[in-house]
């Protein structure tokens, strides 16, 4: 499955990635961030909203960290006003890296409790860090549509 150092490896790549995403949002008006742009999501700021609920929901299952205020249902809707989701994407971020870089490979190979029994926690990490790669690519394209340049995605040219 997974180790260590690629949980810390897919840490620094989603904080990479959402100043790369955030960067090209901060450009566009609140408006064009909310606009329904026909994405699951419907808009680039909602989409954004539910990848930081979801982050939020998986670190509160393998922290102490508390879950999300809102249900999944709402997990869009979860900051209405865009500098206090970028400031609660930047702090999580700084979470995720930390919690990457102390993870046990023990805890790694523990099999997880509930509904994902007998999968190992390691299962889970990687489904975190695919989740929030998947959405990006969303908001990815839907900068690109409104003809905001994000930089390159590609793991390798990861700095």
């Amino acid at each position: 499955m997974i180790d260590t150092i690629y949980a810390a490896t897919m840490a620094a790549y989603n904080r990479w990635q959402n100043d790369n995403l955030f960067g090209c949002a901060d450009g566009l008006s609140d408006e064009d961030r909310k606009r329904d742009r026909g994405a699951f999501f419907k808009s680039i700021h909602h989409t954004l909203n539910h990848i930081l609920w979801a982050d939020l929901t998986w670190m509160s299952r393998f922290t102490t960290s508390a879950p999300p205020p809102t249900p999944h249902s709402q997990s869009q809707f979860l900051h209405e006003e865009w500098r206090a989701l970028r400031r609660a994407r930047t702090t999580l971020d700084a979470a995720i890296e930390a919690w990457a870089a102390s993870l046990d490979p023990a805890w790694l190979a523990t099999p997880a409790p509930g509904r994902w029994a007998p999968r190992p926690y390691a299962f889970l990490v990687a489904h975190m860090f695919n989740h929030q790669t998947h959405h990006r690519g969303q908001v990815h394209a839907l900068l690109t549509a409104v003809g905001a340049s994000p930089a390159d995605t590609d793991l390798l040219k990861l700095p």
